[in-house]
């Protein structure tokens, strides 16, 4: 008998289950629904895709973000990997050749659907974050379906084309892959069903520059992804230091005024949720604080005050 995790974030929401459905079979998930919300409202969503080794109760605890949504009045949607799908409850963000991926995308992108239709989430105002594994299904599916996503943040992934299977999947992590080119191609041909603009959503990347699961390669392959969709080009770089949390390198990739991308490389920062939860997997408290960069970053286009 499946146990039920324990609510995350006691006495600040509610902790509803629910399940998705697709050709890639079902999927669970948790939403977290800030208390207080009034009959009717249309609230912001946050999906957040785990990491390999997470679940929802775990990735919560880690990031914080259902405290951040309590107080600034948000939905989170935690879709959940299966097992079965992957041993180590990776999302399939490599697998294109097989349709793997893109039916796993499609499968969180129901969830999304799911939750607008019963639990007041506005469909007009959706972001997507995910955590390696998860950052490289978030990428996947921003780019797949760029009109439905505000904002898209990518901490410790890898960007799409980079693998099209688990054999060249280990290579693309360690930043030694080329771009495929029939994903990159398919990548490239969402954006001509997008939104009014025909470009992907603003990218945020966060990567560390000690990450040893995931090269730090990819996360300038893909923000430099992003700034050629939009015809961006980088600003000057700037260092940022928060009390004695570490570093960290930013540089805005921008077409005009318009951002399309930020990179955020943190000196020091391995494989782990930066500036996460302690004593929580892949989470590391010593770094700024990643889940209040994201909120900042997915505020402004959501509309909303950060």
């Amino acid at each position: 008998m499946r146990k039920t995790p324990a609510h995350p974030s006691p006495g600040l929401g509610d902790w509803v289950a629910g399940i998705a459905s697709g050709r890639a079979g079902m999927r669970r998930f948790r939403l977290f629904r800030p208390s207080g919300v009034a009959v009717g409202e249309r609230l912001p969503l946050v999906v957040m895709l785990h990491g390999c080794g997470q679940d929802p109760a775990g990735f919560a605890r880690s990031t914080r973000m259902n405290r951040l949504a309590a107080r600034e009045g948000f939905l989170v949607l935690y879709p959940e990997q299966s097992r079965l799908a992957n041993p180590q409850r990776c999302w399939n963000w490599f697998d294109t050749e097989s349709g793997r991926a893109q039916a796993e995308a499609a499968l969180i992108l129901a969830a999304v659907d799911q939750v607008c239709l019963l639990h007041g989430a506005d469909r007009e105002r959706v972001a997507l974050v995910g955590l390696s594994a998860g950052a490289g299904m978030a990428a996947l599916l921003a780019t797949m379906h760029p009109s439905r996503f505000k904002a898209v943040a990518m901490h410790s992934g890898v960007p799409p084309g980079m693998a099209t299977s688990a054999t060249n999947a280990l290579r693309a992590m360690r930043g030694s892959a080329l771009p495929s080119t029939s994903t990159s191609a398919s990548a490239s041909a969402s954006t001509s069903t997008s939104n009014a603009t025909g470009a992907w959503p603003p990218l945020l990347v966060i990567h560390g520059t000690r990450d040893r699961v995931v090269g730090a390669s990819n996360a300038y392959e893909a923000a430099r992804q992003w700034a050629e969709a939009a015809g961006a080009k980088a600003a000057p770089a700037r260092v940022v230091q928060r009390g004695r949390r570490w570093p960290m390198t930013v540089v805005d990739f921008k077409r005009g005024r318009a951002v399309a991308a930020t990179l955020v490389e943190i000196d020091g920062l391995a494989h782990a949720w930066s500036g996460g939860a302690a004593k929580e997997p892949f989470s590391d408290p010593a770094g700024p604080d990643a889940t209040a960069m994201i909120w900042r970053f997915v505020a402004k286009r959501l509309a909303l005050k950060a």
